[in-house]
């Protein structure tokens, strides 16, 4: 979609070294990506929120190489300020793939230093803050050296692109407050390869919503993310799966344009307990979900019984619980949280987050 042999360096017009700085939030699915085919793309539509506090911050340090390019990216990576081999592995192998749309990656020299808000094993996924920001440094750098992306929603869009590739859900941490990201008759300009914002489509009161998250557990998991997604494929629930992805996602968008609590928190539970239920349903199954799980579950429905305020939970491929509601019930819902909650958490520990603008250069 974005291959261009023609981004290459011009030795007349060498860039002087410099640096780019991101910082892009992670982001929760309420309509559940879960399969995929091709490169990055998804089985259904996927709707989420974009988060504040849990982010990355990714400066990309560039120069021009000296002497004649073998043709092999030159890439340094630091996590916290040390060098991370695993992670340098998984950029490089991005930046590879991404060669087709930036030839220009093999004439640099490039060091890219990362780092999260987040504890990295707190159980919050952090490939789509972390890829999210790199996609957008290298929109960045592309405008630098050749000006192409002036405009600000192709540069976005294109941002979104990059990040899909490297994570599926990053593409949808580009835009504020929240995103689509799947081909869809229901919102003009959809995409497969892209997701597109929907703050225009929302009402008000879902940009001051809270998504606080209980780590339940902070291990790695037993089965990761990419092989969930490539168990769908036996799975034999997939297609009525994505048939209800499709069929929720219309009536999700009603509720948030009309700002209706009731409707929307009633879909993110049931997408919620969908998506671990397809993991139960694979071949081999599996459960990621863990005691303090379903304890953090059912007293959140007996809170919301005994008191009426909105509060309700979604769960992401893991057993931590993220636990959604309006701004104006903070100060009763912490105090649940504090009072009834923290004690499933492991160490306590609970990540405070809300409904944040999206990502913004450093």
């Amino acid at each position: 979609m974005y291959e261009n042999s023609r981004l290459i360096i011009d030795s007349s017009s060498i860039p002087e070294a410099d640096s780019i700085t991101w910082r892009s939030p992670s982001n929760i699915a309420i309509i559940k990506y879960w399969g995929k085919y091709g490169i990055q793309l998804p089985r259904n539509p996927s709707l989420s929120l974009t988060l504040a506090a849990s982010c990355t911050d990714t400066m990309l340090e560039y120069e021009l190489k000296e002497g004649t390019s073998d043709g092999a990216i030159d890439l340094e990576f630091f996590f916290h300020q040390e060098e991370n081999e695993a992670f340098r592995s998984k950029v490089l192998a991005f930046l590879n793939s991404l060669l087709p749309v930036y030839p220009f990656l093999k004439q640099l020299k490039l060091t890219v230093h990362s780092g999260n808000s987040f504890p990295h094993s707190a159980g919050i996924a952090s490939s789509a803050s972390g890829m999210s920001a790199l996609a957008l440094c290298l929109c960045s750098l592309e405008d630098v050296l050749f000006g192409t992306l002036k405009d600000p929603a192709a540069f976005d869009q294109k941002a979104s692109y990059l990040a899909r590739l490297g994570s599926g859900s990053a593409c949808r941490s580009i835009f504020p407050y929240a995103s689509v990201w799947g081909e869809t008759s229901l919102l003009k300009g959809s995409s497969n390869e892209f997701a597109i914002p929907m703050e225009a489509h929302i009402h008000e009161s879902f940009k001051d919503f809270h998504d606080d998250i209980l780590i339940v557990s902070r291990e790695e998991k037993a089965v990761s993310s990419r092989a969930g997604h490539a168990l769908m494929d036996g799975n034999p629930y997939a297609e009525p799966r994505y048939a209800q992805a499709r069929t929720r996602l219309g009536a999700l968008l009603d509720s948030m344009r009309t700002g209706d609590l009731e409707t929307f928190g009633r879909i993110a539970e049931d997408e919620a307990l969908t998506l671990h239920a397809l993991m139960m349903c694979s071949n081999p199954s599996y459960t990621l979900l863990h005691p303090g799980s379903l304890a953090i579950i059912e007293k959140v429905r007996q809170y919301r019984a005994d008191t009426g305020n909105q509060v309700y939970f979604t769960l992401d491929a893991g057993p931590n619980v993220h636990l959604l509601y309006p701004g104006d019930i903070i100060h009763e819902v912490r105090a649940f949280i504090e009072e009834q909650l923290e004690e499933h958490c492991e160490e306590g520990f609970v990540q405070q987050d809300w409904v944040g603008e999206g990502p913004e250069e450093v």
